[in-house]
């Protein structure tokens, strides 16, 4: 579902409320509910299901004296679901890099971008006590940037689970970036770790699922 007209009064209260945080910026419950013409419970009720949905957040706002604001923002996930043509154009610049300067430079690209975000996770991991705190930092770090994704252990070994892909029509387009990524995963988690991909939404999956296996596990 793609959102574009959340300034309609015919349309629905979520695509309402979306659109109102998506044109003036995080807003309170209550400036939500008077914006909508709406009561407080119904807006506070409506708010819930987006944030359990990963479309919306709340921020604390302190300014002067008193308690913070409670503010309400749209996620990477929340702005996703209004139109853009991003997607459309990364496929076309992907496409023209492989036309008009050869493979060998879409996989320079990639191999950038791989070693970018190599880097960027391995600080965030450095210091983390064991594999099931670096598996939980990845999971966080892969849901900051938009994959809604989750960990669990599962007997002797962990699960990666990504619920969405933001960048899907990249990687249908230049499947490198799906090889980059599992490579990142597994220097970024260390030696002694087998970690392979049992889920694949680019193979028809509904979410990417990784298993995540200490070498000590037979």
């Amino acid at each position: 579902m793609s959102l574009d007209n959340g300034g309609d009064p015919l349309a629905s209260p979520a695509t309402r409320l979306m659109g109102l945080v998506k044109r003036r910026g995080p807003m309170t419950t209550t400036a939500l509910a008077q914006a909508l013409a709406v009561s407080h419970e119904a807006a506070r009720q409506q708010l819930a299901r987006l944030c359990d949905d990963g479309l919306v957040v709340a921020r604390q706002q302190t300014a002067g004296v008193g308690r913070p604001s409670r503010l309400w923002d749209l996620t990477p996930m929340g702005h996703s679901r209004f139109p853009d043509a991003h997607a459309e154009l990364t496929v076309r610049l992907i496409e023209a890099v492989r036309s008009e300067l050869g493979q060998d430079a879409l996989e320079r690209i990639v191999l950038v971008r791989e070693r970018e975000a190599r880097g960027a996770y391995a600080a965030e991991l450095e210091g983390a006590a064991g594999l099931a705190e670096k598996v939980a930092r990845l999971a966080a770090i892969r849901t900051r940037e938009g994959y809604m994704a989750e960990w669990r252990a599962d007997g002797a070994f962990f699960l990666l689970i990504e619920n969405h892909c933001p960048i899907c029509a990249a990687a249908a387009a230049c499947q490198g970036f799906c090889r980059a990524e599992l490579e990142v995963f597994q220097d970024t988690l260390g030696p002694g770790v087998a970690i392979e991909r049992i889920d694949h939404i680019l193979a028809g999956a509904r979410r990417c699922a990784y298993r995540i296996v200490p070498e000590t596990v037979d």
